[in-house]
């Protein structure tokens, strides 16, 4: 796999973002769109604006941060370049929304997508309507963090599944679990503690996946899936079984992850799922801290820190939500019991 400085996340590749350095990105880079014209077609006129607008701010590469974190926020959510620049209030929004590490980092980052906006001959892109709405929603996600005990916890993406995969040895039975866990918790927003157990002791069929609650199949479009029939939920009334069903993903698949993990870790019917044997052959279920231990390290050598079992929930969601899946659909399909996840 990649070497570790090489992981931290990227913006694609664009002719609009030329390689230069972060003082000259307000200017340099662009969008396809063509801004309004701002003073009379004459080539000293519009010299002196491009003159003035550079001057204008004694060090543009102050705002170089705020301008590359949104054009990655736009990369993740495939916001195409012509919605970029100008970029209309909803995107601003949500941008604020998805960019917190701090109330006054979020307005650096507005601020620095403003002065881009207007050193490409743009009109600023957010009315005081606009950002008083901002605001508001700013103050709400500030008293949600500082009201709860535990962080709010940064969602696993694409990119890191696609790290974790490459780093496990999929033949050996501890990271064959690993990556199933990993795969079906995602694509099937799964919370972590129903793919893992907090000790081997604590394991009951009654209560956890076994192999017998996977049913692999077909739709009426001849499509593969696989149905997890879970015998306990945290939003599942008692006795009621709540089903994940998981779809074909390409090279991430679930489905596949699942087969990989019956060939490297062969088990009964009322063996947990997600197992794998240890030296002597014995069978154990994964316990949610030695999994996530495994995932840790990957993900901090890859330059992303460390990530907690409910990134892999709210990732998936994060994943259908980018995909444009009806916020509905992904609430329901994530179990979520409002659309406040």
């Amino acid at each position: 796999p990649p070497q570790p400085e090489t992981q931290s996340l990227s913006l694609n590749p664009s002719p609009f973002r030329p390689h230069c350095r972060a003082d000259q990105w307000l200017y340099l880079w662009r969008g396809p769109n063509t801004p309004p014209s701002t003073t009379i077609t004459h080539p000293v006129i519009e010299h002196l604006a491009s003159l003035a607008t550079r001057a204008s701010l004694r060090d543009a590469g102050n705002y170089g941060a705020g301008l590359r974190k949104f054009h990655l926020f736009c990369d993740i959510f495939s916001i195409p370049e012509t919605d970029r620049l100008p970029a209309a209030f909803e995107l601003l929004h949500s941008f604020a929304l998805w960019a917190p590490i701090s109330i006054s980092v979020v307005r650096k980052y507005l601020a620095a997508v403003r002065a881009w906006h207007i050193a490409q001959g743009w009109p600023p892109p957010l009315s005081d309507d606009h950002h008083a709405r901002i605001n508001w929603s700013l103050r709400g996600l500030d008293n949600l963090v500082t009201s709860r005990r535990k962080p709010l916890r940064p969602p696993i993406t694409l990119d890191m599944l696609h790290a974790i995969k490459a780093t496990l040895e999929l033949s050996d039975p501890f990271d064959a679990c690993i990556w199933a866990m990993a795969s079906c918790a995602f694509f099937g927003m799964m919370r972590f503690g129903e793919v893992s157990v907090e000790s081997r002791a604590a394991f009951n069929p009654t209560k956890h996946l076994t192999r017998k609650d996977v049913f692999l199949g077909t739709d009426l479009s001849g499509k593969s899936y696989a149905r997890l029939d879970l015998p306990s939920a945290k939003t599942a009334r008692p006795g009621e079984i709540q089903s994940v069903f998981l779809v074909a993903e390409g090279s991430l698949c679930p489905i596949a992850a699942l087969h990989n993990l019956a060939s490297a870790v062969p088990a009964l019917p009322d063996d947990p799922l997600f197992s794998w044997r240890d030296r002597t052959g014995e069978i154990r279920p994964m316990i949610k801290q030695r999994a996530l231990e495994r995932i840790n390290r990957i993900t901090a050598a890859w330059g992303w820190g460390t990530a907690f079992g409910h990134s892999f929930h709210i990732g998936g969601a994060s994943f259908y939500l980018a995909k444009k899946v009806d916020p509905e659909v992904v609430r329901l399909a994530g179990r979520w019991r409002s659309l406040a996840y």
